[in-house]
């Protein structure tokens, strides 16, 4: 790699969005020395202050069941893995911890669930949309992940009341995505739908993967740059951690090595994005925490202001694990609320409490920030 002055580059980017090269963003992606990442995670963190200021926006995910049409080879609930025990909320219980997240001022839901595609799947989801909205009287901010669909499918959501869809590519590599996806699973498809999300004017979300098998510091640059190709509001970054009942997590060790690489590039990734596109919303995701216990503060640290934590019902988030060593899992809502609250607090940040969070980046392209 081609030598950088890193000083240079960071107050360039700190300065002007969009002004690092394919090679520069490869770069700061690639730093290991712990003073150099010091100075790559603080000064992210000073622009995510300077447009969001030294605030966290709380998402209360919903994971409402874990039947998928899908079978991406690194996901656990992907639909040939015969071991894990499949379930689906009915709508009395999804609309209680909707109330859950009202009640515990988180002023935004996430509605999670694998990918379903069917008339009366979507008839479903509009119904509790439309009635998340009146139990909130439309103050609630109500984000949908729940894949591929219609773009009339995505409309008919839109309409009854969601704000967001988080709909992840996990690598803008086209060899790679293949090499994550049978055959039947199209990136074309995936980009397709991106678009559609933007003609439905939702703020769009997604996000990749960082350290998958084959991939390189340079694929990650590049999904930065795909990012803001397709003026992304909002991303969901992780680092990828093993399933080892899916076929490319079977033969991978969750080494403590491992673990510390994966942190390593999940907050460069977080770093640079911030630095790189300003003004979107970053999650500092529950990976994170999987591989260190303040993993998602350090997120927040590294230009991150968004963070989910699960208000699923804890007798079922044991069956929505897409990746292994889940944090949390036992932890019920409230308890986690007040972890949450203490560890933000503990960095020096608030909580955006009763408000949606919407993406800085989404209030500016509607001229209304």
């Amino acid at each position: 790699m081609a030598k950088f002055d890193l000083g240079t580059i960071l107050e360039r980017a700190k300065k002007e969005r969009h002004s690092l090269s394919r090679n520069e963003l490869a770069y700061l992606i690639s730093l290991k020395d712990p003073s150099e990442l010091e100075l790559l995670h603080s000064t992210a963190y000073e622009v995510k202050v300077r447009h969001s200021g030294k605030v966290v926006s709380f998402r209360g995910i919903i994971e409402m069941g874990n039947y998928c049409s899908k079978d991406c080879f690194y996901c656990g609930i992907r639909k040939s893995n015969r071991n894990t025990d499949r379930f689906e909320l009915d709508e009395e219980t999804i609309i209680r911890a909707i109330q859950r997240n009202i009640d515990m001022r988180y002023g935004s839901i996430v509605l999670q669930s694998g990918e379903i595609i069917s008339e009366k799947n979507t008839e479903y989801i509009e119904r509790l949309v439309r009635k998340a909205g009146e139990m909130s009287d439309g103050k609630l901010g109500i984000t949908l992940s729940l894949g591929e669909q219609s773009l009339e499918t995505y409309a008919r959501w839109r309409a009854a009341g969601a704000h967001r869809y988080l709909l992840r590519v996990e690598t803008s590599n086209r060899e790679l995505y293949a090499r994550l996806h049978p055959a039947n699973h199209s990136f074309e498809r995936r980009v397709q739908c991106l678009r559609w999300l933007r003609e439905c004017d939702y703020q769009v979300g997604s996000g990749v993967m960082s350290g998958l098998p084959g991939q390189t510091d340079d694929d990650l640059a590049g999904d930065i740059l795909f990012m803001h190709e397709m003026d992304i509001d909002m991303i969901g970054m992780g680092p990828y951690i093993p399933h080892h009942d899916t076929p490319l997590g079977r033969d991978v060790p969750l080494t403590p090595e491992y673990a510390e690489e994966r942190l390593r590039l999940g907050l460069n990734m977080i770093s640079a994005t911030r630095l790189f596109l300003h003004d979107v919303n970053i999650a500092s995701t529950t990976a994170l925490q999987a591989l260190a216990d303040d993993g998602r503060e350090r997120g927040i640290l590294a230009g991150a202001n968004v963070i989910m934590p699960n208000t699923t019902d804890t007798e079922y988030r044991r069956g929505y694990q897409l990746y292994e060593n889940k944090p949390s899992l036992d932890e019920n809502t409230e308890e986690s609320r007040d972890n949450l609250v203490a560890r933000i607090k503990s960095i020096g940040e608030t909580i955006n409490w009763d408000q949606q969070g919407t993406s800085p980046h989404y209030l500016v392209r509607h001229g209304k920030l």
